[in-house]
């Protein structure tokens, strides 16, 4: 059996150190089910550690306190990475951003390619803000610059 790939190349760090598209996979803390969320305020801090934020009222702060393991999914060139890690918060509010914002760290235990045999992923899932652009470009570089101190 190999070893599993606990850290992230260097074309998945690279490409973690911008805003991301991601869906993060946590277990429902009331119901025991599988969740899947779309998030985009994530970033590799290290090659071993992903940071993200999340609204403080979120569910998802309630799902990973009752269950902390977690897998994120990240489109890259070509594929489909699995990351999983068991997450923690790091900071129940984020200095310098304009609302409560959640800030957790989790330290990658296993990475898998999840994408299925004989495909390979033609282009990345793009999205677009719909709110104000300058603002949307103002709060994130706010939520990055504090998830980095964190």
């Amino acid at each position: 059996m190999t070893e599993p790939v606990t850290a992230l190349s260097e074309a998945l760090f690279n490409q973690l150190q911008k805003e991301t598209f991601v869906l993060l996979h946590t277990t429902d803390a009331e119901h025991g089910s599988p969740t899947s969320s779309a998030i985009s305020w994530i970033y590799a801090a290290t090659p071993t550690t992903l940071r993200f934020a999340v609204d403080g009222r979120s569910r998802l702060v309630a799902n990973m306190s009752a269950n902390p393991d977690v897998c994120v999914t990240v489109f890259s060139s070509g594929t489909v990475q699995a990351v999983y890690g068991p997450a923690k918060v790091i900071s129940d509010s984020l200095e310098g951003v304009p609302f409560k914002l959640v800030c957790l760290e989790i330290e990658i235990t296993n990475i898998r390619d999840a994408m299925f045999y004989g495909a390979r992923l033609s282009v990345t899932p793009e999205y677009e803000k719909t709110y104000d652009k300058r603002a949307a470009e103002k709060l994130d570089g706010q939520v990055f610059e504090a998830m980095k101190k964190a």
